[in-house]
C-alpha cells in the first residue's frame, strides 16, 4: 500500500502509539496517508477504534515480523 508519511512507534505501548499518530495526522493534509508502524499488541483494537472515533479512515494493517504496520488516510 502507498503512504504519503511514516510513523515509527516501535517499542512504544498503549496509548502512545495512537497518541502520536493523532499529532502526526494533524500535520497532514486530507487525504494523505500515514504508516504507522508499531509492536504494541493493543493497537490492533486501538487504531481501528481511533479512526472510527476522530473521522480518519482506516485503511488496512498487515504484519510484518514483530511489527504491524496501520494505514490511516487523514479526512
Amino acid at each position: 500500500m502507498t503512504f504519503d508519511r511514516d510513523l515509527d512507534a516501535v517499542g512504544l505501548l498503549c496509548p502512545l502509539p495512537v497518541l502520536k499518530a493523532r499529532k502526526r495526522l494533524m500535520e497532514m493534509a486530507p487525504g494523505e496517508v500515514l504508516r504507522l508502524v508499531t509492536d504494541d499488541p493493543a493497537a490492533v483494537v486501538d487504531v481501528p477504534h481511533f479512526c472510527t472515533e476522530s473521522g480518519h479512515v482506516f485503511r488496512g494493517s498487515e504484519k510484518a515480523r514483530n511489527a504491524t504496520f496501520f494505514y490511516i488516510e487523514k479526512t
